[in-house]
């Protein structure tokens, strides 16, 4: 029997498990435009997020993830030996990915939880550079797809000169204009506020420009108000006009089913229309919109 997510997109399979892999996954990413090798440090679920939106359970308090190097290491090398040969195309789901889409773009950081909460996540970039530098993939971008609220510690700020020096990307959400929203939509676990994440991002993008990643969503049957949008224009700015440099915002919404019901994808017309306040309120941003399935 065919299942039916063989005959999904590649683009819309975004399971975390391959093979007998603890961290490593390969994914065709829209937001990527090709292959994206996953890193997941947070397998058990581990995060100071409890985001409404999100498709990972947070009922239950895993126990801190604790990183193998070596066994990171060698799902990297290969993973990413597949992706670089024929085999990955091969493999059920990957078949059906578009030509164009079958190149190794990054290795991103990102899973069931916040990456950079894991105790030693500065060793593992450090783990990930090694394996990119030894396979000589000098233009495969080194990802960091983060919710923002680490990146004042130390093990983040230990990481940032590996990511500047092997063409590192940080990726930050920022999902909210208000601080209400924000702990509507985010649910920090750790009394985390927007101002702290703002405070963060600026601080980051001073030095290397980032991407800006926004997930909305319909909560409860409402769509964000011109209110909200307005406010997260004015934290776009902020962030701007504080001295940080923002490469790219990307404005998607929900792709996969959440965990909550509360919560639903806007249509294609009203991400169309908040994309068009944003390029008006904040003249020569580049910004890009992915929609939901």
């Amino acid at each position: 029997m065919t299942s039916r997510s063989s005959h999904r997109p590649a683009t819309s399979l975004h399971s975390r498990r391959w093979g007998e892999n603890r961290y490593v996954y390969p994914v065709i990413s829209r937001r990527s435009k090709g292959l994206s090798i996953g890193v997941n440090l947070n397998p058990s679920g581990q995060c100071n997020f409890n985001c409404l939106y999100c498709q990972v359970s947070r009922k239950a308090k895993p126990a801190p993830d604790k990183i193998d190097l070596g066994v990171l290491e060698t799902e990297l090398r290969w993973t990413v030996q597949e992706a670089l040969g024929s085999r990955l195309w091969t493999r059920r789901h990957f078949a059906t990915t578009p030509p164009e889409m079958r190149r190794l773009n990054d290795i991103a950081f990102s899973g069931d939880g916040e990456p950079t909460c894991v105790a030693g996540f500065d060793r593992a970039v450090e783990t990930a550079a090694k394996v990119k530098g030894e396979l000589g993939l000098d233009r495969v971008k080194l990802v960091v797809i983060t919710n923002a609220s680490m990146m004042d510690r130390q093990p983040f700020q230990r990481a940032l000169p590996i990511l500047d020096a092997h063409n590192g990307e940080i990726w930050a959400k920022l999902d909210a204009g208000t601080e209400e929203s924000f702990a509507k939509i985010n649910r920090p676990h750790s009394g985390t506020t927007l101002g702290g994440i703002l405070d963060n991002i600026i601080a980051v993008a001073r030095g290397r420009p980032v991407v800006i990643q926004t997930l909305l969503s319909r909560v409860d049957g409402s769509s964000p108000s011109p209110r909200e949008i307005a406010a997260y224009c004015d934290r776009l700015r902020e962030i701007l006009q504080a001295g940080g440099k923002i490469k790219l915002v990307q404005l998607h919404t929900i792709a996969r089913p959440p965990q909550s019901e509360a919560v639903e994808p806007l249509s294609n017309a009203e991400l169309d229309a908040v994309a068009s306040i944003v390029r008006r309120a904040v003249p020569g941003l580049p910004l890009e919109t992915y929609y939901g399935t």
